[in-house]
This record gives C-alpha cells, sequence and structure tokens, in this order.
C-alpha cells in the first residue's frame, strides 16, 4: 500500500507576465516538498486578486465567477490525487499534473511485467535461473516499498534514476537470513536480469522509451576459481564414511572430469551415454543456459562412477545415471568436504566445471576448440577466460622454477 504523502494546492498570478491590469493564473501542486505549476489559462485582475489567501476577491459577477472556477479546480485537483492513491501509483506532482491534464496512461506496470516474465519463461528458464529472477523481483519489490513509499510503477515511469536506484539499494542492502550481502557483480546480475524484463516490455510495445539507455554495467573481473589436479586427486581419495558425503563427492568428481553443470548432471538419463565413433562411450545432451549441444568422452574416472551407481535404488527410481541431491545441498556439504580434505577454497558445485576447463583438459594440452565444444559454449570467447587462468598459473610455474634455479646457481 501507499503510504501518505504531503500535499498542497495553492494559486498565484505571475505579475511579470501582465498585461495592462490583468495576470495569467497559476495552480502550484506540492508533492512531499516538490512543487510544479500548471497554467490555468485564464486572467485575473490585478486589484481583486488576494495574495496572502491565493484568490479573487470582489462582488462582480465575473469575480465570484472566476473564484468559483479555482475551487472547482482545487476539487479536482484532489481528486486526481485520490484517483492517483486507489491506483496505487506513485504519487508526484507532475502526475497529479499530467491526471488533470487528461495526459497520463495507465499502460502496463512493472507488477504485471514481472509477473509475465515469469510465466512467459517458465518453461524455457532452468529451475535455478527462475530462483534468480525471483530474487530480483523480490528486490525491485522492496525497493518500491522502503524507498519509493508504493506497491507498483508504471513501466512509462521507469527511468535512468530508477535504475541507478535499484543498484544502490541492491548493493547497500544487509539481508537479515544467512545470505550474503550483495558485491558488485551480484548487483550487476540483478540488473541484467531486470534489463532482460525490460527488454520484453520493449518487444511487446509496453513501454516507448528503455530506461537503460544510458546505463552501462560494471563488473569486477574475478578469475574463475578451480582446483589443482593435486587437490582434486586428494578429493578423490579421500574415505569417507558417511554416505551424504560420499555421494557428494562422487558426484563433484564426475563433474570435474566431464564439464557437466549440476542441471546437466541431476538429469542426466542413460540414453545420454552412448558409445561414439571411436567405440568408446561418451556423454551427449543440450546445455540448458545456451542451448548448446556438447559431447564429452567419458573418462575413467567418470565411467568408473556411472557403473558405482549402476544398480543404486535412487538412481533407478528417479530414472537417472546417477542419484542427486538439491544444488543448496550439495554446495553445502561440498563446504564440509573441503574442511576434511583440508582445502582452502570455496568449492561449490560449479567449481567442478572450471576445473575440468582448466586443470583436467587445458593445463594438459586439449586443444581450447575441443575444450569449447566439450563445456557447450557458444561461442571460443567464454572458453578463452580458462585459458588466461592456465596462462596465469603457468606464468606462476615459471616464475617459481626461475627462483628456483637462482638460488641453485647463486
Amino acid at each position: 500500500m501507499k503510504a501518505k504523502n504531503t500535499f498542497g494546492i495553492s494559486f498565484f498570478i505571475k505579475k511579470y507576465k501582465r498585461k495592462g491590469e490583468q495576470a495569467p493564473l497559476y495552480a502550484r501542486i506540492t508533492v512531499d516538498g516538490k512543487s510544479l505549476d500548471l497554467s490555468l489559462k485564464r486572467k485575473a485582475p490585478l486589484h481583486n486578486w488576494d495574495e496572502g489567501k491565493g484568490t479573487v476577491k470582489g462582488n462582480k459577477e465575473e469575480i465570484r465567477t472566476l473564484a468559483a472556477y479555482l475551487e472547482q479546480v482545487r476539487n479536482r485537483l484532489y481528486d486526481c490525487r485520490q484517483e492517483l492513491e486507489k491506483e496505487r501509483r506513485l504519487l508526484t506532482a507532475e502526475a497529479i499534473k499530467q491526471r488533470y491534464l487528461g495526459e497520463d496512461e495507465s499502460g502496463k506496470t512493472l507488477e504485471e511485467l514481472m509477473q509475465y516474465h515469469a510465466e512467459e519463461m517458465k518453461e524455457e528458464l532452468a529451475p535455478g535461473t527462475q530462483k534468480n529472477y525471483h530474487t530480483t523481483c523480490k528486490y525491485v519489490r522492496l525497493l518500491l516499498k522502503e524507498k519509493y513509499k508504493t506497491s507498483d510503477l508504471y513501466l512509462e515511469e521507469l527511468n535512468y534514476k530508477f535504475i541507478r536506484d535499484f543498484e544502490k539499494f541492491v548493493k547497500n542492502r544487509k539481508p537479515t537470513d544467512h545470505h550474503k550481502a550483495c558485491g558488485q557483480n551480484g548487483a550487476m546480475k540483478h540488473i541484467e536480469r531486470l534489463r532482460k524484463m525490460i527488454n520484453l516490455a520493449l518487444k511487446e510495445e509496453w513501454i516507448s522509451r528503455d530506461p537503460f539507455l544510458k546505463f552501462k554495467a560494471k563488473f569486477e573481473k574475478k578469475e574463475r576459481g578451480y582446483l589443482s589436479l593435486e587437490e582434486l586427486e586428494r578429493i578423490e581419495q579421500k574415505h569417507f564414511s558417511v554416505q551424504r558425503l560420499a555421494l557428494v563427492r562422487d558426484l563433484f568428481v564426475f563433474s570435474c572430469y566431464t564439464g557437466a553443470s549440476y542441471v546437466e548432471v541431476s538429469e542426466l538419463t542413460p540414453d545420454q551415454v552412448v558409445r561414439g565413433m571411436d567405440g568408446a562411450l561418451w556423454l551427449m545432451g543440450q546445455r540448458k543456459k545456451s542451448g548448446e549441444f556438447f559431447k564429452v568422452p567419458l573418462l575413467q574416472q567418470a565411467l568408473a562412477i556411472i557403473e558405482r551407481y549402476r544398480d543404486d535404488p535412487r538412481a533407478q527410481a528417479q530414472g537417472r545415471v546417477l542419484p542427486v541431491l538439491s544444488n543448496q545441498k550439495l554446495n553445502s556439504y561440498l563446504k564440509e568436504i573441503a574442511d576434511l580434505c583440508g582445502i582452502d577454497k570455496n568449492l561449490s558445485f560449479h567449481l567442478a566445471r572450471h576445473t575440468f576447463a582448466t586443470s583436467v583438459t587445458l593445463a594438459n594440452g586439449v586443444p581450447i576448440e575441443s575444450v569449447s565444444k566439450m563445456l557447450g559454449h557458444g561461442s571460443i570467447r567464454t572458453t578463452q577466460i580458462y585459458a588466461k587462468v592456465v596462462e596465469h598459473k603457468l606464468s606462476e610455474d615459471m616464475q617459481r622454477l626461475r627462483e628456483k634455479l637462482n638460488r641453485s646457481g647463486a
């Protein structure tokens, strides 16, 4: 619901625009301390104008008619305010003026757009992506409630300032639950999702101008995390007496040797494990995120995990190759595995995909074009991010070698 706004109406004349003994009449609309003037297209005699009361005085018929007209304007402006409040529109002096002049259009609202996007993309977006959009929409609603003191805005009211306000709101908000506050890149992800929803509105012709036109998203460059082969081997060889940790370890290692994402692993069916032209078993599928097809020759480590769960009742009941847990639980248990294996890294399931791209393939001489196809990247430029990580690692290794040789030769 919309919070109460301070609101006022006053009338005045602009003496510097006088013509003879008459000056043009204006109404001043004030909302929350911000004012806007409205020309009434009428004139008042200077000697009949009461500056203190903001009206005309006198007994002549034309003066009484003008005074009655001013009251009609006042009442109509109050009606405009009430109409906007009932419609839960953002109450501003400009909005009241446009309603009075009949220039405002209802159109579609931001809330309608968010709900429409959720319904339209329900079949196209992965559950994890839908959850991310849900969070973005939650931030939009909180911004409207806490800063704009309203529950909704018309799309035509969105502008560059709203986008900047949203960015600041997301970055400065301190979560009350266990979640971390948004950093720069996290905030930009929310901005990107809001932009995609606005793009949908533009395509549907629900909005005439793009509020993102002058906005440029700024991401901080961060190196992709990954495991070294030594760290990966440490996880592989660790014995877990707790069954859930053993399963999570196997799912993670499977991803490290296939590059499959959580969604791809969780939805992996037996018909996706096929025999290739070389007679070996391959993993084939389509990336949920990009729609690109991928083909990955299965390494011995991945094959061993598939064989381990071949008769697992959970996998059979789900019609899957491997039994799976929720992504949230997997990532929670991976933190536990990292501690038990003495790995001081933020272990997440997505880190396995990075490890496949860097330590398992590129660092071992697999051409970047092949790695790109196995990862299902739509562009090799995406894969080059991992190549830069490998080059950086090689540079550090060579620097350590130089220092070692220099000490030996000293």
